[in-house]
């Protein structure tokens, strides 16, 4: 053989195998996504998500604590009115009384060093379950749409958020969303993390289920990205990036490591986080129980192959678990 053909012995043993690797997972890099209903004393299961259930405020304490003392750092919080009354414009999304606000400022706190993160989005909150407001024939009324996301996120910096994440995918709304927290005081308060690469997936089921956030008619092509469409991944990164994003996101992150791949290149001086969504977390599930690996091992193959196309933050629902694992 000649000497270039000769591999294997730079990854002979246990440690210099983890020498190969350019980054190394860390608790950290772990922001574990919640679900917050109205109920305030809730811990409901959700079926298609295992493990995981939709909380009340009043459980937070019992419910995060024995995380934080093994070492978690970061939250991400999904409202999940189930008792209000939903409207046209997703009104109740930043409704002082509702789940998420109450959440921050509990979690604030109880939890003083947590990071808590929170989405922005109206499907959860609007009586028809799109992203946005709508005309009269159905379609996405953009700027009414990009003016309410924004005011949304305001008011979750001015309840006491540290990051603000539209996941909505409306053109504009980080440019919007980032002159306004300026104009509010929260411009170097608050940090924006852009769903910048959110595609049209099949894997989204068990989060609506979760969040009841299906919507009530057509689907959100016309706004999420088309599985296919690199090129437009692309320049959703390049402009959120532009309009004023800190974090840029890539949801789901499995399927689209290529896109990852591509976000490290394009603006390599950004976090760069990405989604293993509910589908993905569903489908490990499914095939341990089924026999086909061990559950831990998929875990990690899938994490890292994340880490390993240049992801530097990944929300996923298996973080209790890697706090357990790492």
């Amino acid at each position: 053989m000649d000497i270039s053909s000769i591999l294997q012995g730079g990854y002979q043993h246990p440690l210099s195998r983890s020498w190969q690797a350019r980054r190394h997972l860390t608790k950290s890099m772990f922001m574990y996504p919640i679900f917050i209903t109205d109920d305030p004393n809730a811990s409901v299961v959700i079926p298609s998500l295992p493990g995981q259930r939709r909380w009340g405020v009043n459980k937070l304490e019992e419910f995060l604590g024995p995380l934080v003392k093994k070492g978690l750092e970061s939250v991400i919080l999904f409202g999940v009115p189930l008792n209000c009354e939903k409207d046209m414009e997703g009104t109740p999304a930043d409704d002082p009384t509702g789940p998420v606000i109450l959440a921050i400022k509990k979690l604030r706190e109880l939890f003083p060093s947590l990071y808590i993160a929170c989405d922005v989005c109206l499907c959860e909150y609007t009586d028809h379950g799109h992203c946005g407001l709508l005309h009269e024939d159905g379609t996405i009324d953009t700027a009414p749409s990009v003016d309410r996301i924004a005011e949304v996120a305001v008011n979750y910096a001015k309840a006491g958020a540290h990051c603000v994440a539209p996941s909505d995918m409306m053109d504009g709304r980080i440019k919007a969303i980032k002159r306004d927290l300026i104009d509010a005081g929260y411009g170097n308060k608050c940090t924006l993390m852009a769903y910048s690469a959110k595609f049209a997936s099949s894997l989204y089921g068990p989060f609506r289920d979760a969040a009841g956030s299906a919507p009530s008619f057509g689907n959100r092509k016309c706004y999420q990205l088309p599985p296919t469409a690199r090129g437009l991944a692309r320049r959703a990164i390049q402009r959120d990036a532009a309009e004023g994003a800190d974090i840029i996101m890539v949801k789901p992150a499995l399927p689209y490591l290529d896109i990852i791949a591509d976000a490290a290149q394009i603006v390599p001086d950004h976090p760069l986080a990405c989604y293993q969504v509910s589908g993905e977390f569903a489908m490990i599930h499914a095939g341990a129980a089924a026999g086909v690996y061990d559950l831990k091992t998929m875990a990690f193959e899938s994490v890292e192959s994340m880490v390993r196309a240049g992801a530097t933050l990944i929300l996923s629902y298996f973080t209790p678990e890697f706090l357990e694992w790492l």
